[in-house]
């Protein structure tokens, strides 16, 4: 891996996308975290600073192409050429019924967790085509949820999910042969906020019985994947998607 090359992590001042920036900048990465503003990635950076890393918070809506080119571009004007983008940002929306969920929910869902999704890897390949290197690569995250629907929770965050599983795969063909990687990492249920924000913080105690392993997991078992994802040992790697779920 060349010292000190920029990796995006959107969605990074917090949970799994906290733990996954502290564990690029151990490789020696320089990481530009991405957030709705930049004083939330306070901590993140502290830790990364005190543990001798190099990283930059900015302001990113991944929603709105402005916001995303503009991100791209000044973290490259700070760090170097892009070497990875870890698409990190998501959002679940509240638990419920389908019949329920106000229709403004479905679209916000699926503007941030795809088409954000979507917006960061379309800038990340004009990144790519304007400066040499090998290695690089796209890491999305999905959810355990692609695959089991999350009947009578959210039905819409599965299905925003199931698509940018779709995506992955496509992209990954489309661009294997200019020496691109695309690949998706799929959590299970994990030990951080977004529970709460979805209005059921005692949800990872529910669901702990349910997994084979016995146990939710935790930020740093999802950024583990994501590293090997990123380096050059999963260099045969692309169109996977690499579940992390305790056996579900």
């Amino acid at each position: 891996m060349p010292p000190s090359r920029l990796v995006i992590v959107t969605g990074g001042s917090r949970g799994i996308g906290a733990a996954i920036a502290r564990r690029l900048a151990q490789e020696g990465y320089r990481i530009a975290i991405g957030c709705r503003q930049a004083e939330e990635a306070g901590p993140v950076l502290a830790g990364i600073a005190q543990a001798g890393g190099t990283a930059l918070a900015l302001p990113l809506d991944v929603t709105r192409e402005e916001s995303v080119g503009r991100f791209f571009a000044t973290a490259e004007e700070r760090f170097g050429p892009l070497q990875a983008l870890v698409n990190n940002a998501g959002i679940t929306g509240p638990l419920g019924a389908f019949r329920d969920l106000d229709p403004a929910w479905m679209r916000r869902v699926a503007e941030v967790n795809l088409i954000g999704t979507m917006l960061c890897a379309q800038a990340a390949l004009r990144c790519f085509a304007t400066a040499e290197g090998e290695g690089r690569s796209i890491v999305n995250l999905s959810s355990v949820a692609a695959q089991t629907g999350s009947p009578g929770e959210y039905v819409h965050y599965a299905a925003s999910k199931a698509a940018v599983e779709a995506f992955t795969l496509g992209l990954a063909r489309e661009v294997a042969a200019q020496g691109i990687r695309v690949n998706a990492v799929a959590p299970g249920t994990v030990n951080t906020g977004i529970h709460a924000l979805a209005g059921d913080p005692g949800r990872p105690a529910r669901i702990a019985p349910r997994v084979p392993m016995g146990r939710i997991g935790e930020p740093e078992e999802i950024a583990e994947a994501v590293a090997w994802l990123v380096s050059g040992a999963a260099a045969y790697a692309t169109g996977a998607v690499l579940r992390v779920t305790g056996g579900l």
